[in-house]
Order: C-alpha cells, then structure tokens, then sequence
C-alpha cells in the first residue's frame, strides 16, 4: 500500500524537515544565522495556510493529511518555542501555557471525532496562531536587532492572552462534547428500570400539553429525529404526541410535508418560508393542534450553499396562528443540532404557556 504523498501532503512534511533545521541556526553562531532563521520559520509558517487551502480545492484530503497537519503545526511551534527558552529569549512558563492549551485542545479535538463530529477553527484560535507566530518571529530578530524587544515582549503577551481566550472559547463552544463524554453513564447505571434523564424543557411541555388537552406533532430535516426523541423520553408523551417526520431531503419535504416545489427552488430548504411550510404540511397532514418545524445547516460544512453553517429556523403552526425563530448557532454538528432542538421546545413552550 502506497503512501498518498501530494503536494499539500509534501508541504506539510516540509514543516516536519524546517524543524531540525531551524534549531540548528538558532543554536549556531555565524553571520546572518538569526535572520536565515528567521526567514525559513516565515516560510514554513506559510505553508501551514497553504496546504489546507490546496488540499481542499484540489480536492486532496487524504487521512495521511488529517494526520500529519496537527502533527507538525505542533512539533514546529514548540520545538521553536523550547530552543528559545534554551537560548534565554523566552521564559518557559510561557512554553508551559501554550503547550497546555494545545494539549487540551487536541485532547477535545479527539473526544469530538470520536463522537462523530468535526471541531472546526474558531476566530479566537486564529487569531492566536498568527500572534504566535508573529511572537516567534520578533524574538528571533530581536536577537540581532535590539530595537525589537519591546514589540517582542509585548506581543509574546498578547500571544499568551490569545492562547488562554482561545482555550476557555473552545471548551465554551464545544462544551457539549464533555457532556457527551459523561452522558452514557449517567443513563447506563441505576437500577435496573431506572429512567433516562428528561429533558427540563420537555417535562414543562409534557405538563402544560397534558393539562392543556393539545395534540402535537414534529417535522425535523436536520435535527433527524431528535426533536421527537426528545420529546417521547418523557413516559406519557403519546397521550399528545401524535408523530413526527423527518424530512431529509427536499423530495420528502415536497411528499409527505407537501412543501411547494417552487417555494424549495426560490428559498432553499434552509429558509423560514420553507420552515413555516414544514410545520404546517405537518399540522394539516397528521392533524394536531399545534405542529413545530427544524430546517438548518448543521454543519460541518454548508453542503454547497453560501448561507453560513449553523443557521437554523425553527417555525411552529397553530390554528390561531404562527411563528418562528432564525439562528445562527456558533457550535459543532452536535451541539448546533441540540441546541435547536432546545429552542423548538422553548417556542413550544412559549405557545402552550399563553
């Protein structure tokens, strides 16, 4: 079996190669040595933007390359980072930080695709991998330029700060991966015949729906079914809970939802015309009360389209009326699908309290 060597593959192993390279000029004592140095660790930064970009546009992802581009944008950085600190132009507490964050990413990156779902650059993370770059860069040259060791003191500080907002951002972002992590315990031990957990927002809706004598039903197309899942975890949900479909496509949408052709081509299925479509095909097809529609981009990619990954409409129909929601969800593929999961519930929620 051949390994997949391409061109962004080829680039990404070129940052592997600079890491020898670059320690021997930093420890080296020779005319220009800084400066060389400095140029190859420009270079090689570069080809961290370049590779990414090459192999999605040629259409050359590769598992070697999924494997080797975390890989050595982290040998490189540190290996750096730890001559620096070797060659007394860096403290190592500062190493230690971004090592840790690194560290705890990757670790979080691991979790998440174990899962099933892809934990994709925030702009924080961005934003701190060009000042640690730019951080190196200015301490290398400060060493033959001293006019440059403010400027480097000060951004290996902002660099630092950026390390730490970008760490506490991604376990923000994507805190539903730790909760997944715990959650198969959580409903695995007990006694036996113990229940799972329910959802807060599901056992109000099952009160107020109970009490209320309302039927109700669901029609997800990126949530998959778990709207409905959600709901029926509740022991006692069928005395108003009537059904749900789970329209994928636009073809089921069109079918079983009886979603105007036109009104997909016009709007696309991830629109609050669509949306409102959705939920009432389901209220007039499985003849409820109220019915409540999910239709979004859950990531993680926008599946061709120029509307942004996370956007989401939540729409709910009634006979005395409807309405929706638009959102933007800033997370992963799962937690982008729980959350509005979560928002169908609170508009619901919001209906059968009035």
């Amino acid at each position: 079996m051949g390994v997949d060597m391409n061109l962004p593959n080829a680039l990404t192993v070129s940052r592997l190669v600079a890491i020898p390279v670059l320690m021997v000029l930093l420890a080296a004592r020779f005319p220009y040595h800084d400066q060389i140095a400095a140029a190859v660790f420009l270079a090689a930064s570069l080809t961290d933007t370049l590779d990414g970009n090459l192999a999605r546009h040629r259409g050359q992802v590769t598992e070697l390359g999924k494997f080797l581009d975390p890989l050595a944008d982290k040998l490189f950085i540190l290996s750096v980072l730890i001559v620096l600190v070797q060659e007394r132009e860096l403290a190592a507490w500062v190493v230690v930080v971004i090592f840790g964050r690194e560290l705890l990413i990757t670790v979080l990156r691991s979790l998440s695709a174990s899962q099933g779902s892809v934990i994709a650059a925030t702009p924080f993370g961005k934003t701190k991998t060009v000042l640690q770059v730019a951080a190196v860069l200015l301490l290398i040259l400060q060493r033959p330029y001293p006019a440059l060791e403010l400027p480097a003191t000060v951004v290996v500080l902002l660099a630092v700060v950026f390390t730490v907002l970008s760490g506490l951002d991604y376990l923000w972002r994507f805190r539903a991966v730790i909760e997944r992590v715990e959650r198969p315990r959580a409903m695995g031990g007990g006694a036996p015949g113990a229940e799972s957990p329910v959802d807060p927002l599901v056992r109000r809706l099952h009160e107020r729906m109970r009490g209320g004598g309302l039927t109700l039903a669901v029609a997800e197309s990126c949530t998959g079914g778990m709207l409905a899942a959600a709901i029926t975890e509740q022991p006692g949900s069928s005395a108003y809970f009537k059904g749900g479909v789970v329209a994928y496509s636009n073809e089921v949408k069109e079918r079983l939802l009886e979603v105007p052709g036109d009104l997909l081509r016009r709007h696309g299925a991830v629109s609050a015309e669509v949306a409102r479509a959705m939920a009432e095909g389901a209220r007039r097809r499985l003849e409820v009360d109220v019915a409540v529609s999910i239709t979004g981009i859950a990531g993680p990619d926008a599946d061709g389209t120029e509307k942004p990954v996370g956007l989401t409409h939540v729409w709910l129909a009634a006979a005395e009326g409807g309405g929706g929601r638009r959102f933007v969800f800033p997370g992963d593929r799962w937690t982008n699908r729980r959350q509005a999961v979560s928002e169908a519930l609170t508009l619901l929620l919001a209906r059968v309290e009035d």
